[in-house]
């Protein structure tokens, strides 16, 4: 192709000063049909085909590799055809004999021609997207996948992110009340994708039939929920954009937090700092904009929601609960009944009834199981014998008086020692540990070591008050003989004081 220099020169001879093609040809060095062409066009017109390109030896075999690309839609990234597989294919399995070249120009058209377009959405205010995305994080010194929940504003581009450890039914439900406290109003519609944590099935008219769990959350809050095509995460551009923008910005280098607590309370203030930003192509800040969105929001409606999957279950004979993969402890009186679970993004509740008989941290561990020391201590105080080798006290970091404590009601009722240390544990199911710690620690000092000395010193620090032991219930303590005060005494120190 000709510089722009030498064109503008030919077209200006010509058609400016009056010189004839012939003599522009020769002065100028190009053919004559060149300066035709130049003539015609203010500028370089490129190579143009004039037909379609032939492909006489590729042309039995287009929809054949049509046919392996529209195959490979549905098939996994890395394991689509490449042009030179394809290529492979046509030569091994249909004696092609064209070239490698002309293979890979088809597949690229082809692809290119294959490849979706879409529509530029307009967002009008009051409407949301939710998605979930993945994240490493380390929480008390432990390295995990969690789980990143994403709720997108569109029209103001207003976001509220929270971690929790799964991608769980309680988990959608729990970022959707905490991202509803955060803009104070709930969106008139929110569009998800086709989870099955809050989609049960897809009818045959594409109707979606909610999970029992997430139909209890539209019904409180009253949005409507609206579906995106199976597959096509552009349905949900804003949100699944917004996804990636608070991995790379929000926890980025790996966050260290102590809980997810910690963590969300961390991400939740960038989420609030990103409102005084400006993006481009949008008036004013993100803030400002989210003002109008908050506008359109319905009211946050009264009551409280739990966000917790409910199921029944019941206690075998060791006083466990099974919820998801792992067990539970509850008080041994409670084995073999029937028992409601509640199990909540961070704890698990289990209940009788309206009564919540325990709590305890929840364990996405497979086959974990959690304890409650104190659950078990009442059928301890019956069956003393257990102690040592009892799994829930196993681990228990108590203070070491309490085992100085053991040591000497051992020491002194031998068997009966043991139960006497049961009901002093016992006392940890009314006090805190650090009060009884306190009337043990007490105890050793007067050396009343006792489960009723204990009781009694618990008490009286907790009530403020100075303890009153009586020591003649107890025949094996140890008994201080105080004489009776006599007249004669102190008339004794008193001449004693004179003669000195």
């Amino acid at each position: 192709m000709y510089r722009m220099e030498i064109y503008a020169a030919v077209r200006r001879a010509v058609l400016a000063d009056g010189m004839s093609k012939r003599e522009a040809a020769r002065r100028f060095g190009v053919d004559r049909k060149t300066v035709d062409k130049m003539c015609g066009h203010s500028a370089p017109p490129g190579y143009r085909r004039s037909k379609p390109v032939r492909r006489l030896k590729l042309g039995p075999y287009l929809s054949l590799i049509d046919a392996i690309i529209e195959r490979d839609g549905a098939a996994p990234k890395k394991q689509r055809h490449t042009a030179k597989r394809i290529f492979e294919r046509l030569r091994d399995e249909h004696d092609f004999a064209g070239g490698y070249t002309t293979v890979k120009d088809y597949v690229r058209e082809a692809r290119t021609a294959m490849k979706e377009s879409f529509v530029p959405l307009a967002h009008p205010p009051g409407h949301a997207q939710v998605d979930f995305g993945e994240a490493q994080v380390v929480i008390a010194g432990e390295r995990r996948k969690a789980a990143v929940f994403v709720m997108s504003v569109p029209y103001s581009d207003a976001a509220f992110v929270s971690v929790y450890p799964q991608e769980t039914a309680e988990a959608w439900c729990a970022g959707h009340v905490a991202a509803f406290e955060f803009f104070g109003g709930v969106p008139q519609t929110i569009l998800y994708d086709n989870s099955k944590r809050i989609v049960a099935r897809i009818l045959g008219d594409g109707t979606r039939q909610r999970t029992q769990m997430f139909s209890g959350l539209v019904s409180h809050y009253l949005f409507r929920d609206r579906f995106g095509r199976p597959g096509c995460g552009n349905d949900k551009g804003k949100v699944e954009n917004l996804v990636g923008y608070a991995r790379r910005n929000f926890l980025v280098p790996i966050p260290h937090a102590a809980s997810f607590d910690e963590l969300n309370a961390r991400v939740e203030d960038h989420c609030r700092r990103r409102q005084s930003e400006r993006l481009r192509g949008k008036e004013g800040r993100i803030g400002e904009r989210l003002e109008v969105d908050k506008s359109a929001f319905m009211d946050l409606p009264g009551g409280t929601y739990e966000a917790c999957d409910r199921r029944s279950g019941q206690a075998n004979s060791q006083a466990l609960v099974r919820y998801r993969l792992s067990d539970y402890s509850v008080p041994t009186e409670y084995a073999h009944r029937q028992v409601l679970i509640k199990g909540y993004v961070d704890t698990v509740s289990i209940c009788i009834g309206t009564e919540e008989i325990a709590r305890h941290p929840r364990s996405y561990e497979k086959d974990d199981v959690v304890f409650n020391p104190l659950h078990y201590l009442a059928l301890l105080e019956r069956k003393p014998g257990a102690l040592d080798q009892a799994a829930p006290l196993q681990g228990w970091d108590l203070p070491a008086s309490f085992a100085e404590f053991r040591r000497l009601a051992e020491a002194r009722m031998n068997k009966g020692g043991k139960r006497e240390y049961i009901q002093v544990l016992r006392l940890m199911e009314t006090f805190r540990v650090d009060q009884v710690e306190r009337g043990v620690i007490e105890a050793l000092r007067l050396r009343a070591i006792s489960y009723d000395a204990v009781k009694q010193l618990t008490l009286c620090a907790v009530e403020r008050r100075p303890a009153r032991l009586n020591l003649d219930i107890y025949p094996y303590l140890p008994k201080a003989d105080v004489a009776t005060t006599k007249a004669g005494s102190y008339l004794a120190l008193v001449c004693a004081g004179a003669a000195a």
